[in-house]
């Protein structure tokens, strides 16, 4: 056998190593899935910046469509970056499982996530306007 087969041989092994053992890493490594489900406690919080102080969103006691929830979510309250407000964040306290993040339990409701995000984004409004309804624009044009 000539030298250059031998060299071409030893590559060639060599690149088939290399290539199974990136398919056995690539195969075994957790989905996405389990990974925003692997957060601790109910995983990723949920964040809205609202346009007051914190010593206003934390008056007495939370905004109601937070209140509503209990003990079932964890809170988190801060200044936004810059001064720029506060930044209300939340999340269950549970984790969810991953059947009830997965495409078919979001499509069931059974994932608890878009309820929060609602009830945070209903809190900022009630702070930021004083109701618990969103603020919208004025027409541009007056109706006849």
């Amino acid at each position: 056998m000539s030298r250059v087969r031998r060299v071409r041989s030893a590559l060639l092994s060599a690149a088939a190593i290399v290539v199974s053992a990136g398919i056995r890493r690539w195969r075994h490594r957790p989905s996405r899935m389990a990974r925003l489900a692997d957060g601790q406690n109910g995983g990723r919080w949920q964040t809205v910046t609202v346009n007051r102080p914190p010593t206003d969103v934390w008056a007495e006691a939370l905004p109601e469509p937070l209140e509503r929830y209990g003990d079932r979510l964890e809170i988190r309250i801060r200044p936004a970056p810059g001064n720029c407000g506060t930044e209300l964040a939340a999340r269950t306290r549970d984790q969810p499982s991953r059947l009830a993040i997965a495409l078919p339990g979001r499509l069931a409701g059974q994932d608890p996530r878009p309820e929060v995000r609602r009830a945070l984004r209903e809190a900022k409004s009630q702070l930021e306007g004083g109701t618990g309804k969103a603020v919208r624009a004025a027409r541009t044009k007056p109706q006849p």
